[in-house]
This record gives structure tokens, sequence and C-alpha cells, in this order.
């Protein structure tokens, strides 16, 4: 059931809102006949005519400089062997998109119907000029082989075969920070590889390049050791055929210091593992079941260093600490090729990554307190941002000094800053605020259980283990809606106007009417309001039988928000809630304040706010920079509303001195730096990336967040409720699915900082 519902939902993602995961946006503007007169004919003559005076100004004026080509057959598609082209195109449209969210780097997928090599090469060098370099995917071995050789030969822009170099690229790095640990000499260790396939063949060819010597490799396929007196061997595997008696797994495992798994699930038996030397190294990487089981292999040697393809487990050996940096960095001074010299900057730039201490950011979204070199991490993880500005840097010295770079980088300081601009570091926020829920989920309620979307998102959240929900709603009703959508597993349903919950209901109600017994609540009422899913879901909180809610799907947010305030109040100290939203843009993060709850607040109402939207930008891991926005620049206007943000800005600078804040400002100027340093360069934002926008007024800042998140696209988290003394969160009414799981991992992160807090007092 669980694999017909995620087939479902896969063929859903790829097909709609249109088809496909990737597409052509313009970067130029578009909108008169002006600019296409410059876009197209007559000006885009004399670009023409430049690069056909120096080729090289290709790279000036068009999009050559930052596009790879991803390319395929089919041949090899993950697991699924040889699909065709037409069926590998999912794949290589993913792979596009992992270029773009870690690099910055634009691709076009081309699906090649070739399987000879001479085809395939002449139809790749055909198309070669469009491109910055290409990545090769999923072509079988050894066609593999010849085919990146002549490319690389034959074409002068970047090419790698991502499924050979990527994984010998980041577990060459993995090896060699193990190898420390263990304290082995690298041209000493005896190592196994099992699996000859093209990822097998170049892990060996770099291991040999990091010093592990060649008589020292001993390789097997299916059919077992790979032996020089084997007949047919093909060259790649006679590179590293042996002359040693032996066969089999079972003989060549003996005494060995490393074993390198690339080939199927549960090849390394456990005592297999008991005749390796002191100290082994095991790299399982088969996926998504290695070749021995991590709990078991730990069960049956504890000073085995391990490292495995998957996430769950410690050391996970993943392409994409590889390819997008490798590639931005060629690109980045246009370089003719990706070299030895090059993969193995990559190799010790990782390596070296590994030992430096690990950001914060890193820590919570992994759920460790303290993540440092050792046994468990001998590989920086995916997330760790410092990635875009760490390896790039380093290849692109690499093919500088080796000669292959066509533009070299003079200032690496500022190419490390445009770097972190050009991506955007807080691009990821989305799914490390999910990876921190994840590392320690809450029990989440949601109050609006008869709705599809509502029950959709909390069996996402359940799914990607963000939280344990609690459906509050008719049970009838919602196991229909379960049983529509598929979803076999029952997640706990809580109906309070049920004969069973009348019991908790009184409780609820007896608690609920002390707390507002001299607010007019009557007990009577306390007992109708409790029978409502909010008031319910919130009572739960209250008691502390759940850690959090998210409502708001299906109500306007006032009549959302009043069960909540009712129930919960306000936080200590907090004499108004507030609120902001989160909107990941393409330009990075930007909170907006106050989006949902007060009207028009006056100039110490806005002190509170803006030093409560700075707790929360905080609580993302991001250095709140913010601005007080208005119609007028620093006192351009005296209306009422721009002296109140003015006058804000006096009070905040006051009482809390720290803070990175100025205005009152107007929003083109406080959202580009280059506007506001040239016009003013006085102000405390000058030069800095602002990151938090404090609105006048609600309708200001509603009507700003809405209209940016349907007229770019962005991610939305919120409204955020501040300064609430439980973690009760209310969404948008009408939110998609996507926005109810961000939420919910928003919730329970909430309700991880109140318990850390909590825990610390």
């Amino acid at each position: 059931m669980k694999d017909l519902r995620l087939r479902r939902e896969a063929l859903a993602y790829h097909a709609k809102p249109q088809p496909g995961k990737i597409e052509v946006v313009p970067t130029k503007k578009h909108a008169t006949q002006r600019h296409l007169a410059l876009a197209y004919s007559p000006g885009v003559a004399y670009p023409c005519l430049e690069i056909q005076k120096n080729p090289h100004d290709v790279y000036k004026y068009t999009s050559k400089g930052n596009l790879v080509a991803v390319i395929s057959n089919g041949t090899a598609v993950l697991g699924l062997g040889d699909i065709g082209p037409e069926a590998s195109k999912p794949v290589m449209e993913g792979k596009g998109v992992l270029f773009k969210i870690f690099a910055g780097i634009d691709v076009f997928d081309i699906e090649i119907d070739a399987k000879d090599v001479d085809t395939f090469v002449e139809t790749v060098k055909k198309i070669a000029p469009t491109f910055g370099g290409i990545n090769l995917e999923d072509i079988k071995a050894p066609e593999a082989f010849e085919i990146e050789r002549r490319l690389v030969e034959e074409l002068d822009i970047p090419v790698m075969h991502d499924d050979q170099h990527g994984t010998a690229i980041i577990s060459g790095a993995a090896l060699l920070n193990a190898l420390e640990l263990a304290g082995k000499k690298i041209d000493e260790i005896k190592m196994v590889i099992m699996g000859a396939g093209a990822a097998a063949i170049s892990c060996a060819r770099l291991y040999k390049k990091l010093g592990v010597r060649p008589e020292n490799i001993v390789m097997l396929d299916s059919k077992g050791v790979i032996r020089r007196d084997r007949e047919n061997l093909v060259p790649p595997k006679s590179e590293f055929a042996t002359d040693r008696d032996i066969r089999t797994l079972d003989e060549a495992i003996e005494g060995a210091d490393v074993f390198i798994g690339l080939s199927v699930a549960n090849v390394l038996k456990p005592e297999h593992l008991k005749k390796m030397a002191p100290n082994p190294i095991v790299f399982a990487l088969a996926n998504p079941d290695p070749e021995i089981d991590y709990e078991t292999a730990m069960k049956t040697r504890p000073d085995v260093i391990m490292a495995t393809g998957r996430s769950d487990y410690p050391n996970q050996v993943n392409n994409v600490l590889g390819f997008p940096y490798i590639f931005r960095g060629a690109l980045d001074v246009k370089a003719k090729k990706i070299n030895d010299e090059m993969k193995l900057a990559a190799v010790y730039a990782l390596a070296e990554l590994a030992k430096e201490p690990v950001p914060e950011q890193v820590n919570i979204a992994y759920n460790v307190k303290h993540l440092s070199f050792g046994r468990d991490y001998i590989i920086p993880k995916p997330f760790d941002p410092r990635l875009i500005y760490k390896i790039p840097p380093r290849v692109a010295k690499a093919a500088m000094e080796s000669g292959v770079a066509r533009e070299p980088i003079t200032d690496f300081k500022k190419y490390e800053e445009e770097l972190i601009e050009r991506l955007g570091l807080e691009t990821k926020q989305i799914r490390l605020m999910v990876n921190r829920a994840k590392a320690d989920p809450k029990t989440v309620v949601f109050p609006e259980a008869d709705h599809p979307e509502v029950v959709k998102a909390a069996y996402q959240a359940y799914e990607e283990g963000i939280a344990r929900p609690v459906l509050i709603g008719n049970r009838q009703i919602v196991d229909q809606i379960r049983r529509d959508l598929a979803y076999a597993e029952e997640l706990p349903v809580i109906d309070p106007t049920s004969p069973e919950e009348l019991q908790r209901v009184d409780r609820y109600a007896e608690a609920y009417w002390k707390m507002r017994q001299r607010k007019g609540m009557t007990l009577l009422e306390a007992r109708r309001l409790m029978r409502t899913p909010n008031y319910f879901g919130a009572m739960m909180v209250k008691t502390g039988e759940a850690d959090a809610l998210v409502t708001g799907y299906s109500r306007s947010f006032p009549s959302s928000f009043k069960p909540l305030i009712q129930v919960g109040g306000t936080a200590p100290g907090v004499k108004k809630i507030s609120s902001t939203v989160l909107l990941v843009t393409s330009k990075g993060p930007i909170f907006i304040s106050d989006a949902a709850v007060m009207e028009n607040p006056t100039a110490e109402e806005l002190v509170e706010i803006t030093r409560m939207t700075a707790q929360t930008v905080k609580m993302f891991n991001l250095q709140p920079v913010i601005a007080m926005v208005s119609f007028s620049n620093f006192g351009s206007s005296h209306s009422p509303d721009a002296r109140k943000m003015s006058r804000a800005v006096q009070l905040i600078k006051e009482k809390y001195p720290d803070l990175t804040v100025d205005g009152e400002i107007q929003a083109d100027f406080a959202l580009n730096r280059e506007k506001l340093k040239k016009a003013f360069p006085f102000s405390t934002l000058a030069g800095r990336k602002v990151n938090t926008l404090i609105m006048p007024n609600l309708s200001s800042a509603n009507i700003s967040y809405k209209l940016i998140t349907e007229l770019t696209g962005a991610q939305l988290v919120g409204p955020i409720l501040m300064g609430m003394a439980l973690p009760l969160h209310v969404v948008q009414l009408g939110a998609s699915v996507d926005e109810i799981v961000h939420m919910t991992a928003l919730a329970v992160i909430d309700a991880q900082e109140r318990q850390k807090a909590k825990a610390g007092a």
C-alpha cells in the first residue's frame, strides 16, 4: 500500500502543476518592445559580432559559462538498468535540480538515443558549443570509460562522468580521514574492492593516486576475484587483476585493512568482517541496502570505521558533496577540463573540512550536540553550508595551477563572497528546518482532520519523520479520507464529540473554566467549547498530552487564533502577541512582520515586534539584519507612519543596541544593497543583506507577503505566532499541503526549543 501511495505521489509530483522539474526562465527584462529589440533582432546582432571576432566572448554575452549539460543514454539508470533515453529523463532533470540548488548551476538535460561509443561521442561533440561543461550520467560500463576518455580529450570544456568520479572523490576524502583515525598509512594498507563497475574502477584509480599501492588492491566482481589468468578480461578490469592465489571474498578479506563495497546488499558477512585487520575500515556503499548492515557491523566489530550511502547512518558517502562544487569551480575559471589535479583538490578539501569546527546550524539540523572529527564523522554532511565556498575555490586553484583555467581568479576572498551571495546559503533553509524537526519529532495535533489536505499533510509529516501526528475530527470522516488517500496505517484520531472522550472534555472544561471564570466564562460554555477541535487540541498542548498544534487551513486567521490565545495565553513578559512570516525566495529568506495580528502597532509596540522577530530569525540560525520599512527614506516625509517608524528605530537602538537595524526606509532600498549604499552610505544597513522587514501595519505586511508568494512562487512558512506561551500555530486559510508540513516542522522546532529552555532553567 505504501509503495502504491508513493508511486501515486511521485507521479503527481512530476506531472503537476506542469510536467517535469526544471524550466527555462529569462534573466533579462522582456516587458517592452525595446527589451525585445535588445534581446533579439536587431540588438542581438552586436554580441553575435563580438563573439565572431573573439569566440571566448561567448562567456561574456551568453549563459554558456553557467550552463552544464547532464547527458545520458539511459543504459545504466540508478538500479533500473537499461531503460532507454526517454525513461532516464526524470533522473537527468533531478540531477539538474541538484546542480541548481546546491551550486547555482543551470542545466539542460540531454537524452541521447545512442548506445555505441562513436555515435554518442559525435553527438555530444556537435552540441558541446552550447555548454560550459558536461556531466555524463547513467551510462553503462565499459562504454562509459571510453566515452568519457574521448570527450575529455576531444573537447575543451569540463567533462566528468559523475557515476565514476563522484563516488571516488567523496569516498577518497572519507578514506584519508578514516586511515588517520585508524592509525594506518595509506601506502601500507591492504584493500578489497567488491564490485568492478564504473564507480569501482574509478575509485580504485583515485585511491592509487592518493597513495594506495596497486599490488595491495584486490578487486572482485560477480565471478569472484579478478585474476590475470581469467579469460576474456576487459581492459578496465585487467588494470586491477591480481596474481595472488585467491579466488573468493572469504580468501581476499583475510587481514584486509579496508573493504570498499560498490556491489549488492549483504555480500559482506560478519565472519568476513571478523577476519579483517584491527580497526577495519568498511565503506558499504550499495544502496538502499549496504553490503553489510550498519548495526550488524558495529556489533561484530566495535572497532570498525564505517561509511554507507545512506543518510540515516553516520558517514554518508553522497555524491552531492562533490559534483555541484567541482563543476562550480571549473566553470568559474572557464576550465578546459576537469583533470586529476582538480579531483584531488576536491578530495583534500572535503577531508580537511571534516576536521574544522562544525557550524551550529549543522549540529542542530542533525540533532547532535557537537559534531566533531571522529569515527562517526569522517566526511562533511550534505547540508553543510560551507561546502559552496570551501570546495569550488580549491578546485579553481587546482585548475589554475595545472594550466587548464582560461580565466584565473585573482581575488579568492572576493570569490568566496560571490559564491555565498550567488547561491544564498539560506536557500537550504526549508531543508535544514525539516531535518532539524526530524532529529527530535514531537506529538503535533491537527484539529482540522475532516479535510483531506490536512490529513495528507499529517501523513506526510509522519512518513518523513517530522512529527507524531494526532488527528482531531469525526472518526468516520477521517477514516474515509484515510482510505480514499490509500493510507494503510492508522494515525491516532480523537473525536471530542464522542462518548469515549466525555471524561477528557469535562477535565479540559474544568481547567479552562478556572482559567477564564473571571472573564465571563461559564462551566457550561467551557464544556461546549471543549467539544470543538481547536479548543480541545489547544488544551491537549496545555496539559502536556501533546507538544504542539497546527491549525488554520479551513478558517480565517482570527477565528483560528482566538481559541489558541484564550487557552495558551502569552509568554511571560509579553504584552501582545505578534507574528512574522518567512518567505524563502530565490534571493534568500525574508521575514516580514507583523503579518497577521497587530493591526496598527505603535512605535513602542514595533520595538517589541522587532525584538520577537529577531529571536525568531535566530531560531532559524540566521543573524537578523532588520529594515524598518516605510514609504519614506530617513526623514523624507513627516507623515505619522514615517515618524512612527523613525521613532521605533531610535527606541530599538537605545534598548537593543546589539541588533542590526535601521530606517525608516523604502523596501527597494532595503533590499538592493548597491542602491542603498549609493544613496544612503551612512545607513547601518549599507553593505548588509537585509533579511527582515518590519512593516508599519498589518495591512502592508499581509499584502506584501501574499503578493510576493503568488507572484514569485516563494515558499511560505507562517504566519509564525510570536509571544505565545505554548507552541500553537496557525497556517493561512487554504494553505497547501507543503505549507502545512513546513508549519508542522516549525511547530516541532518551537516545541524542541521550549523543552530545551525548560530543561536548562
